[in-house]
């Protein structure tokens, strides 16, 4: 950040001279991220002297970096003439998710002043649900026939080059424009220039239906360490491709998505949502908090209903903190191991009963292991062997049920399609509490004549 605010200071300094040019040259020689980083620091003046001198080409890598609000800044400030020659510049996946980012009635109007051609194949992936392979894929890929040549192809391919996406990977189509094949670029060089790119193309190709959520297509090009995958619809007709880049804006956002879930916060989609005011965040953060602090007051319920064993036993108050906290803490990581694992894809149906038996075995070690550390060390404290055995009892048990709630819980909502993320930490530690409450006093009900010697 130090180094963008360096360039920012530097590039104020050209205009304040009047030096126009020189601000435009030195801004070329950054890279597009560090480009819009500048741009986005830049005042609303300093923008809009300074990007009208951008042509299109050099503004097109830029948009795609800037912030949405910046974006809509510029667009309402210097035209939507202007704005619609950069998109034109840009490849369709990109121009779609700019759009996105803006009011309808700018979309419109930015459609309507862009080329037919661009503005057809932006509007078709606009179209398609933002979600999925459909939203996230450019229409900018090539195509080839099998009974061409090798030859052919590549003399095709240096012309229509330039307005692909990516030539890594051509698609080789049949006469109902139906996928076939895949052939590489490495394998077009070495192959003889006479040979049919039938004989060289790959018939097992790895494709994504256009509805396929965004998560599975991120973790198909990670699984097969692709650069571009393609996406078909239901006749194996290619309606566009996948690549990567796009692929780690998606895992980026899905990740900060599930974050944002495992703490209980709505509504946190995306980087930029961590620089918004402090009200916003605060709305986002309030309707889990809200619903934990009902369910929270059950907690006290519990307390009021075993209020003669807390009366009978104060010493018992004492330790109501270590097992809601330990409670909290187990299933919390219980919670973040299964979540993770179904994530990225790691448990598969058929390792769930592993999963559980495992965790289990897991719940009933921690749980032995810190029954009898606290066993021993309320006896050495208080001087009560059975008080000891009450809560190193009730801690075991706790830490079990505690840990095998953090695992049932995400695989229950993973079973009926439901983002097992939603069983967040702050929910799953306020369960777990109940339960860690209930389960202790219970116990402590069951043995208070002992107590009581």
């Amino acid at each position: 950040m130090k180094k963008v605010e360096a360039w920012v200071d530097q590039l104020r300094a050209i205009l304040a001279v009047g030096k126009e040019s020189e601000a435009i040259d030195f801004l070329l020689t950054l890279q597009p991220y560090d480009q819009a980083e500048i741009i986005n620091l830049l005042t609303f003046e300093e923008r809009q002297k300074l990007m009208p001198l951008l042509d299109d080409e050099s503004l097109a890598p830029i948009f795609k970096e800037l912030e949405s609000d910046v974006i809509t800044e510029v667009v309402d400030s210097i035209g939507g003439e202007w704005a619609s020659g950069v998109l034109g510049e840009m490849s369709s996946d990109d121009a779609a998710d700019l759009l996105g980012e803006l009011e309808g009635e700018q979309v419109e109007e930015l459609l309507e002043l862009m080329e037919t051609e661009d503005a057809q194949e932006v509007t078709a992936l606009l179209t398609h649900p933002e979600e999925t392979a459909g939203g996230l894929m450019t229409r900018e890929y090539v195509t080839v026939k099998r009974d061409w040549s090798v030859g052919k192809t590549l003399e095709i391919l240096r012309k229509i080059a330039p307005e692909a996406e990516t030539i890594y990977y051509l698609y080789v189509t049949d006469a109902q424009e139906r996928l076939v094949g895949v052939v590489s670029l490495r394998q077009l060089i070495v192959a003889a220039p006479e040979t049919p790119v039938g004989d060289v193309m790959s018939e097992n190709v790895i494709s994504v239906s256009v509805g396929e959520d965004q998560e599975m297509v991120a973790r198909q090009i990670k699984k097969y360490d692709f650069l571009a995958l393609p996406v078909i619809d239901h006749n194996r007709h290619i309606l566009g491709i996948v690549t990567v880049d796009d692929v780690m804006d998606v895992l980026e956002d899905e990740a900060i998505e599930d974050m944002s879930r495992l703490a209980a916060i709505q509504g946190v989609s995306s980087a930029g949502d961590l620089w918004e005011p402090a009200y916003q965040a605060a709305m986002k953060r309030l309707p889990w908090l809200v619903l934990l602090l009902g369910i929270g007051m059950l907690s006290g319920n519990i307390i009021a209903r075993f209020e003669e064993t807390l009366e009978t036993v104060l010493t018992l108050a004492l330790f109501i903190p270590l097992i809601t906290d330990m409670a909290g803490n187990t299933g919390t990581q219980a919670l973040a191991v299964v979540v993770w694992g179904l994530a990225i894809g790691e448990f598969r149906p058929r390792d769930l009963l592993w999963l559980m038996k495992r965790e289990a075995g897991v719940g009933l070690i921690v749980g032995i292991v810190n029954g009898l550390l606290i066993a021993v060390g309320a006896y050495i404290w208080q001087g009560n062997i059975w008080l000891g055995f009450v809560i190193g009892f009730s801690l075991w048990v706790t830490l079990f049920v505690a840990t095998m709630a953090g695992t049932v819980v995400p695989l229950i909502l993973f079973h009926f399609n439901i983002d097992p993320a939603v069983a967040s930490g702050p929910l799953i530690t306020t369960i777990n509490d109940i339960i860690g409450l209930t389960i202790y006093f219970s116990v402590a009900t069951a043995f208070m004549n002992l107590l009581l010697n």
